[in-house]
């Protein structure tokens, strides 16, 4: 199972660094991580996207938290971290900016994923993700 993750994570890391000296949009890290996962595009789910989003999982303090809780429950609104720093929207809707950078979405992946599950999301979770939100208007 570690080396299954280990060989994941230097896959999306080479496959980053790949899309990383194109243009990052949110269809190109939407393929990267299909790619990764071993999915076409079109196996990527908005739907298991937006349950990553709001679905609630026991904290390390043993409340519970999820992605909304931070970042509201809609994602084309600011929400606030834990200490009231502003977090710009999640949907590229209201954020153009979300998504265009592959190094950031995975540093921020790592960290809010670590925090939320416990782990690391998987790229199928990341892929999921981001098609969801893509598709908010």
């Amino acid at each position: 199972m570690i080396k299954k993750t280990f060989r994941g994570s230097l896959a999306i890391l080479g496959l980053v660094s790949t899309v990383a000296a194109a243009a990052d949009t949110p269809a190109s890290l939407m393929a990267t991580y299909a790619q990764v996962a071993g999915v076409p595009v079109s196996g990527l789910s908005a739907k298991r996207g937006e349950m990553v989003y709001r679905t609630e999982h026991p904290g390390r303090n043993g409340q519970p938290v999820s992605c909304a809780a931070c970042h509201t429950a809609n994602p084309t609104q600011p929400g606030r971290t834990r200490v009231n720093k502003l977090i710009e929207p999640m949907a590229p809707a209201a954020n153009p900016q979300r998504f265009t950078d592959a190094a950031k979405v995975e540093k921020w992946f790592r960290r809010n994923c670590t925090d939320v599950l416990q782990r690391e999301c998987s790229a199928q979770e990341k892929g999921d993700f981001i098609a969801w939100l893509s598709q908010i208007k």
